[in-house]
């Protein structure tokens, strides 16, 4: 039977591989994680893993912002997205967003980095309306 890798280890030998193996290797990368998650049943671990990947990243100045989007969106909202990341990261040496597609998403994103959310979404916005909406009707 084969030892548990601490998750923040496991997180660490990623976080490294990425940056030194670029975006031309990524796929390959997170099919091999993928794949030793699977085999010693820890897939749970998956949002946990990512989430220390991102924290280490940042660490050496590369921010990677996960956006859940409805749609595809033209890079120059990518782009814009990623200015108030890059303001609060000013030593940052690359700032950039990464597009998820989230069916749950009616418009606008949920914008994600390590232990950081931004939630930007027509979701939202809706639901702060109504609660707005029922504080004055009472």
């Amino acid at each position: 039977m084969s030892s548990k890798i601490p998750l923040h280890q496991l997180a660490r030998v990623v976080a490294d591989l990425g940056l030194a193996q670029g975006s031309q290797q990524t796929q390959k990368l997170s099919t091999g994680v993928a794949a030793y998650l699977l085999e010693e049943h820890r897939v749970s671990e998956l949002g946990s893993l990512m989430r220390d990947v991102q924290k280490f990243w940042a660490q050496s100045g590369y921010i990677d912002i996960l956006a859940r989007v409805a749609r595809p969106l033209p890079e120059k909202i990518y782009q814009e997205l990623a200015k108030p990341f890059a303001a609060y990261y000013p030593q940052a040496k690359q700032v950039k967003v990464t597009p998820l597609i989230d069916t749950k998403v009616i418009g606008g994103a949920k914008m994600e980095l390590a232990e950081q959310r931004l939630d930007i979404s027509i979701a939202r916005r809706l639901n702060r309306f109504k609660k707005a909406i029922n504080v004055k009707g009472n």
